[in-house]
């Protein structure tokens, strides 16, 4: 799978809308978004719906829970070194579970 190119990425967060770019240098470049939930057991929840969505595309996304109510997903195709069309179709996926 090829890595986007920069103005691919650009336009495909555009459309996204709430996800960021990210990452970069020494990392690999990402894109991340993060979550807000009235609670800790919903955040658990979506974080739970959100790896049965990534274990079935076999594409899995770094999870941060903090606070007792946020959640951040970065995603980034480390094998690629970058971002491609999976990371994109992921975070679609998970826009639809939030």
């Amino acid at each position: 799978m090829p890595v986007l190119g920069d103005s691919e990425v650009e336009q495909r967060l555009k459309e996204l809308g709430d996800w960021r770019r990210a990452g970069g240098g020494e990392e690999a470049p990402c894109i991340e978004r993060d979550f807000r939930f009235g609670d800790f057991a919903a955040a658990i929840s979506f974080v739970d719906h959100v790896a049965e969505r990534a274990e079935a595309a076999n594409h899995h996304p770094d999870i941060l829970v903090h606070g007792w109510n946020k959640v951040r997903l970065t995603l980034s195709t480390h094998s690629q070194g970058g971002l491609t069309d999976a990371d994109f179709a992921l975070a679609r996926e998970i826009d639809a579970l939030a």
